[in-house]
């Protein structure tokens, strides 16, 4: 799909000595950038999500949880 897109003189510049460097179009350039943005938007917004749940949530492992995890530690050589 064709998309039109304003930017400055500059990023221009750069985009495309990005591009050139790279061996790739313009439009590669853009399309790879575009979906690294995308990809990184979810990847936060899932974690803002996970966050909102589990910030209602404790945390903090249950004493009888604990104390068998300490006690499996002991037994470990390291």
């Amino acid at each position: 799909m064709k998309v039109a897109i304003s930017i400055s003189d500059e990023l221009f510049r750069s985009a495309d000595s990005v591009a050139k460097k790279l061996g790739m179009s313009r439009s590669g350039l853009y399309a790879v950038a575009v979906a690294e943005y995308v990809a990184k938007y979810r990847a936060r917004s899932l974690t803002e999500r996970l966050n909102a749940v589990y910030s209602d949530e404790e945390s903090l492992l249950d004493p009888s949880t604990r104390a068998l995890q300490a006690r499996s530690l002991e037994q470990e050589e390291w």
